[in-house]
């Protein structure tokens, strides 16, 4: 059973910065593409990032040259560095597993807040 707990969120002024993390258990994870998803309340999940299993990353438009998304194949972890804040940067974050059998896991999300 594939788990993935996310961690980092907060409360940060515009400017700032946050660091996501996301430990998964329960699969081939090196064998798997890693993301990143945010919602806000009444609006679709959309995309922030994903980093497949060859370690290449894709971004939103919105988020390219502010974020960064790495992968730990030996932790089983794949983070989200996110610099610059926005206010339009607030939203829940949701880390998503896609293994290699084309099945989709998600966190239970993490809040992200940014002040202006």
């Amino acid at each position: 059973q594939v788990q993935l707990v996310e961690s980092g969120g907060g409360l940060v002024q515009a400017g700032g910065s946050l660091r996501l993390s996301c430990a998964a258990s329960g699969s081939i994870f090196s064998l798997s593409t890693m993301g990143w998803y945010r919602q806000v309340l009444g609006k679709q999940r959309e995309l922030v990032a994903t980093i497949t299993s060859a370690s290449s990353p894709n971004y939103a438009d919105s988020v390219k040259g502010r974020f960064t998304i790495s992968r730990d194949n030996a932790k089983n972890t794949v983070s989200l560095q996110m610099n610059s804040l926005k206010p339009e940067d607030t939203a829940v974050y949701y880390c998503l597993q896609r293994t290699w059998e084309g099945h989709n896991y998600w966190g239970q999300g993490t809040q992200v807040t940014v002040s202006s």
